[in-house]
């Protein structure tokens, strides 16, 4: 009989798939997502910034997004909103998450065009979309290659909506909506 030797295999954090779970996981079920819509708020408590990533799409588009992710099994609601708010705009953003958040709407996107106003080629994926308030220092992050921040007006204009894709310009809106800024 041979000894072997068992090498340590590089964790995965709890609760990721590896890309082939993944891609079967997308293949078979709905995937649980959460949307923020980051805002900056004056003393009363009303939006007076929004603030939207320049991304590249994987086709080489440039494009406007939201902070978004996946919701990672056994993670709670409000820790993958900090963590995804975290990825994207950095540590010191200081997200304002309130002690029970409640989303402003819930969007699914479909991998068929045309199903709902949200659509993501890769998976139905059902996403609980968050306007959270933040306070610190924000800079893009990860794939993002900029982060603006523009008024209620200018983020619902059609100029920047159609720099939006896969429905994330009806989010906005609705979310400038919800907090009465949709004109």
């Amino acid at each position: 009989m041979t000894d072997t030797v068992d090498f340590p295999r590089p964790e995965r954090p709890s609760g990721w798939l590896s890309r082939a779970e993944i891609d079967r996981a997308r293949a078979s079920l709905p995937i649980l997502y959460v949307d923020a819509v980051p805002v900056r708020v004056d003393d009363s408590g009303d939006v007076i910034a929004v603030g939207i990533l320049l991304r590249v799409t994987p086709e080489g588009v440039m494009s406007r997004a939201l902070v978004s992710g996946r919701v990672m099994y056994h993670e709670r609601v409000r820790d993958a909103l900090v963590r995804h708010i975290e990825k994207d705009l950095g540590s010191m953003a200081l997200p304002q998450i309130p002690p029970s958040p409640q989303p402003f709407t819930v969007a699914e996107y479909f991998p068929t065009p045309g199903v709902t106003a949200y659509h993501d080629p890769r998976q139905h994926a059902v996403s609980l979309a968050y306007i959270i308030p933040v306070a610190g220092d924000c800079l893009p992050q990860q794939d993002s290659l900029d982060l603006a921040w523009l008024t209620p007006e200018e983020v619902t204009s059609e100029q920047v909506q159609v720099e939006m894709t896969g429905g994330t310009g009806t989010l906005l809106r609705q979310a400038m909506a919800h907090v009465g800024r949709l004109h």
